[in-house]
This record gives structure tokens, C-alpha cells and sequence, in this order.
């Protein structure tokens, strides 16, 4: 059964803008961060994409996008904006000691959420 903080922060994920979707992320993880996990080589695409008359991100890099804001908005509503992105950038031992932001570039969606649950509930068993 899904937590209350993991629908609010699909539903809000779901009716942003995609550019302001990717402002927020450039502004809280960076630029370098979020072409990474988007699965972009080009490290000022996301700078790109948040202006109105940019460029929008494909299909895949948009899921992966929306997965990321999504899971950003869980950890830092439980925990605090430096710990959401520590928790973004460092190894993590439920996803094979991978970052979560490398995950998410492999398309590791699901396995990336559970982890944020797990990390916020306690529950170290993913």
C-alpha cells in the first residue's frame, strides 16, 4: 500500500509543468545531476529544457524526470533538501551500492521508490 507522502508526491509530480519540473531539479540536485539521471550526455540540456521557448526532453527522459522530482519531493518533505540530495548522489545499498541518480539513468524507476521508502519508513528490506 502506497504512503500518503508517495501519492502526494505523485500527484504533484503529475500536474507540474515539465519545465518547472526540471527548474526545481536543476536548482536542488544540478544541472550535471539531472542530464545524468535523464540519460542525457549534454550537461546544459536540463537548462535548456526549464526555459519556456526551450526544447522539451523525450519520452524517456521525461519518465525518469518525473520519477526523480517525485522521489525529491518524499525525501525532502520526510527529511530536509541536503539530505534528499546526499541521498540522491550517494552509493546505496539497496540498489547495489549505485547512486539512485545513476539508477534512475539505467531505468531503475521502481527500484529507486522503494528505496526512498525504505530509506524514509526505516525499512531497510527493498
Amino acid at each position: 500500500m502506497p504512503t500518503e507522502v508517495a501519492v502526494s508526491s505523485h500527484a504533484e509530480t503529475t500536474r507540474m509543468d515539465i519545465r518547472e519540473l526540471v527548474r526545481r531539479l536543476n536548482s536542488h540536485l544540478g544541472a550535471t545531476i539531472v542530464a545524468a539521471l535523464a540519460g542525457v550526455r549534454d550537461s546544459k540540456l536540463p537548462y535548456r529544457w526549464a526555459k519556456p521557448d526551450g526544447p522539451t526532453p523525450n519520452l524517456e527522459a521525461e519518465e525518469r524526470l518525473r520519477t526523480a522530482h517525485r522521489t525529491w519531493l518524499m525525501l525532502a518533505d520526510a527529511e530536509s533538501d541536503h539530505t534528499a540530495r546526499s541521498w540522491f548522489i550517494g552509493a546505496n545499498p539497496l540498489l547495489d551500492e549505485v547512486a539512485p541518480f545513476m539508477a534512475l539513468r539505467e531505468g531503475e524507476s521502481q527500484k529507486v521508490l522503494r528505496a526512498a521508502e525504505a530509506f524514509i519508513s526505516g525499512a531497510w528490506s527493498a
